[in-house]
């Protein structure tokens, strides 16, 4: 048995539970709620055996073009050929195994979170949906199949943020994530009616072998137009907005969308499409500058929100746009080993702040919390970790990723690109690292630590998550701190293989950019300036204990600075809270005008005068027409001979005349 032929079965038992699930959801029993949660997890991690397969059969082959399975022939039009087929190499292989695994254990998470809920068995019908659409979009092996899993998470994002419909404002989160996305998709389409008139083919394989002679500027359209699919899903600037507002669906939908799947299609696109970005310098730059933009854009709102989870939707936008400056620099390794360490730490703090929710009774203002390390150990020091894995304190997985990604922005120059570029982008990517140890510290220090500002409802009912929460956590604690051990940089290693003494470079350094090398190529970066790296590291480290300490110093040791600080500058503070009123301008600039549109010219004239007034038209004058005819009907003999004799002099008349 080879994966090779088998590798439809990878997405097949999600969609499986899926089927499963809504079956069950007809019929709305307490006995079932367990078993559906059971029973979807199963599927998620069947899945993820399944992927750990064609993961060790790939490993075994070696650097190969990977494992291929076309399903079925699909389309065939003239010369267009589009196979229902699966791609499996080097960078599916990250993708996958992070998809289902991390998915396993939210899926986990989900059966004592939900647990209650009159929803349950459609919840994990649409979690197992939402796993199954990301798994077509990453194996798929040309443009077609990864749009059907791009659509495919867009509308399962909308069925789970609107989870809970019947309350206004997450329904109204559902429509605007499903129709800020739909603009990027309109650009995701663009890119492929482009692709296709320039190579002849929508095969990611066939056009990376096709690239020769290819005009610049139309590779240069295409990927911008890429760049626009990718900015709405992974919330980059300018289609950042509908993401904070997502977090209105449950907690696990927050843990599972900003972790192992929705948000990060937009990275894995740009890494699938490397060799057209390759030729592209002119969007290398402007993906870089828009995620580190994005970045630090975000990181600045972050600062200012008392909600937990929405912190942790600013710091998911933020740290997507350190993944789009590895991938814009070309450090294509360095942008998904970020991904994949990112899903580590951020489904363990959406997880962690489920937890709290779970025991506070769904509140979330971290200004009335305080203390809950008493109460909630294992969910205080998960997060903790956490917290400091994403802050990049070393030796958490965090550091690791993100590390690489400041180094390359820093050494790498773009075609055609300033080096001045390279330094910004550095500069702004370290201050950012800064900034999100200080305002995820604010969080931890206001939530676990201090003097309790609970109510006394919520103290008698604050408590520690059961084990099927909890054991999730763990897990997810476990790999947030040696997720990252991959990717150790050789120049680290071998600082360290002469502070020991050793007598050769140790062994193992970048395993994690070797394995995606045959894929995205420029593995192991060349470190001929080893000290100014690890220079750059201990400044990365400097600055992200510099956040935690003043995060420390003003939630834990003066607490009524922070206060006094707003009232000092309290147009900046408004500004912030505010999100720089962007939904404001939004609505004032984009909403309201269609709104008034749709109803004085859409509604009022092309709807009610032109349409109605053509179909009402119609009927009217058929209705005349038949009430004159019903004036010649009247039922006697002499006026019928009349009418008949008129008429036929009539057309003897005209007879004569013609002759």
């Amino acid at each position: 048995m080879t994966m090779k032929d088998f590798l439809y079965l990878i997405p097949l038992f999600p969609l499986l539970g899926a089927l499963c699930g809504g079956l069950l959801a007809l019929r709305r029993k307490p006995a079932n709620e367990i078993f559906a949660g059971v029973v979807a997890s199963l599927m998620v991690l069947v899945s993820f055996a399944f992927s750990l397969l064609a993961f060790l059969e790939l490993w075994g082959l070696g650097e190969t073009i990977g494992l291929h399975q076309i399903v079925y022939p699909w389309i065939a039009v003239g010369a267009l050929h589009i196979n229902l087929s699966f791609a499996f190499d080097n960078l599916t292989a990250v993708m996958t195994l992070v998809i289902t695994g991390v998915g396993f254990l939210i899926h986990v998470y989900a059966i004592g979170y939900m647990r209650g809920d009159r929803g349950f068995q459609r919840f994990f019908t649409y979690l197992n949906l939402f796993v199954f659409a990301m798994l077509m979009l990453v194996l798929g092996s040309n443009m077609v199949v990864m749009f059907i899993g791009w659509e495919g998470v867009g509308l399962c994002s909308y069925l789970l943020i609107g989870f809970f419909y019947e309350k206004k404002s997450a329904a109204d989160a559902g429509k605007k994530a499903f129709v800020v996305n739909r603009i990027g998709d309109f650009g995701f389409l663009l890119a492929m009616f482009l692709t296709y008139y320039q190579f002849g083919s929508l095969e990611f394989a066939t056009v990376a072998n096709k690239l020769g002679g290819v005009r610049p500027q139309l590779v240069t359209a295409i990927t911008l137009l890429l760049f626009l699919g990718a900015t709405g899903k992974s919330a980059q600037i300018p289609l950042y907005f509908w993401l904070p507002d997502a977090m209105e669906g449950p907690t696990p939908v927050s843990a599972l969308i900003h972790a192992a799947t929705m948000v990060t299609a937009g990275v894995y696109l740009v890494a699938r499409t490397h060799f057209l970005f390759a030729l592209a310098p002119l969007s290398q730059a402007i993906v870089a500058g828009v995620g580190c933009l994005t970045a630090f854009y975000a990181a600045t709102i972050a600062f200012a929100q008392r909600d937990l989870k929405r912190i942790l939707a600013y710091s998911t936008i933020s740290q997507l746009g350190y993944m789009f400056v590895g991938v814009g620099v070309g450090a294509y390794a360095a942008g998904i080993f970020h991904l994949m360490t990112h899903a580590f730490f951020k489904a363990l703090l959406f997880l962690g702040a489920g937890s709290v929710m779970h025991a506070l009774s769904g509140e979330l203002d971290i200004y009335k919390m305080g203390g809950l390390r008493k109460q909630m150990p294992k969910t205080c020091w998960t997060f903790v970790i956490g917290a400091l894995a994403i802050s990049g304190i070393p030796p958490l997985a965090g550091f690791f990723s993100k590390d690489e990604i400041l180094w390359r922005a820093f050494s790498t120059e773009l075609k055609g690109i300033p080096p001045v570029f390279n330094y910004c982008i550095y500069g702004l990517g370290l201050l950012t690292a800064g900034m999100t140890a200080f305002y995820m510290f604010r969080a931890v220090f206001l939530t676990f630590f201090g003097e309790s500002r609970l109510t006394p409802e919520l103290a008698r009912h604050a408590h520690e998550s059961p084990a099927v929460m909890t054991t999730p956590l763990l897990i997810l604690a476990l790999l947030s701190i040696g997720g990252g051990l991959v990717g150790v940089p050789d120049t680290l290693l071998n600082a360290l293989g002469r502070l020991v003494g050793a007598a050769k470079p140790l062994p193992g350094g970048e395993l994690f950019a070797e394995w995606l090398r045959p894929v995205v190529g420029a593995g192991a970066a060349e470190h001929e300036t080893a000290g100014l790296e690890i220079g750059l590291m201990a400044v990365s480290v400097g600055v992200a204990l510099l956040g935690i300490f003043l995060a420390y110093v003003l939630y834990r040791r003066n607490p009524a600075w922070p206060a006094k600080i707003v009232a000092a500058l309290p147009r900046l503070h408004r500004l912030v809270w505010n999100k720089y009123y962007v939904d404001e301008i939004n609505d004032a600039v984009v909403v309201r005008p269609l709104k008034r549109a749709s109803a004085n010219f859409l509604w009022q004239f092309v709807d009610a005068a032109v349409i109605d007034g053509l179909v009402n038209g119609a009927g009217s004058t058929a209705k005349a027409g038949g009430g004159l005819l019903t004036k010649m009907q009247t039922g006697k003999i002499y006026a019928y001979a009349l009418s008949i004799l008129l008429g036929a002099a009539a057309l003897l008349g005209f007879a004569l005349w013609a002759w």
